[in-house]
């Protein structure tokens, strides 16, 4: 079973940066797809950038050219670097996996990290 642990959220302020991580672990699994998703209180969980194996990105057109994901295929991580960051980023950040442990496809999600930015 495969389980996402993140980490590197936290207070900055308006302006500043932040970089939040993802470590995968388990057994005998693949993954393909690494992505983020943020979500506040009473609203939907959004996407926010995904990364897949071979490297190619994608962004949310409200983090593009201020977010930078990436991902070490060896130590199954995943990285989102938040630049020029804006109070409208403050939310609980998710690691998502996508990928294949030898039996079948698999989603997961990690626990969130909060990340604040402040006016």
């Amino acid at each position: 079973q495969v389980q996402l642990v993140e980490s590197g959220g936290g207070l900055v302020q308006a302006g500043g940066s932040l970089t939040v991580s993802c470590v995968a672990s388990g057994s005998a699994f693949q993954i393909n797809d690494l992505g983020w998703y943020r979500q506040n209180p009473g609203k939907q969980r959004e996407f926010v950038a995904t990364i897949s194996r071979g490297g190619g990105a994608a962004y949310a057109n409200s983090v593009k050219d201020r977010f930078t994901i990436s991902r070490d295929n060896v130590k199954n991580t995943v990285s989102l670097q938040m630049n020029s960051l804006k109070a409208e980023d403050t939310a609980v950040y998710y690691c998502n996996a996508r990928g294949f442990d030898g039996s079948a496809g698999f989603t997961v999600w990690g626990q969130g990290t909060q990340v604040t930015v402040s006016s």
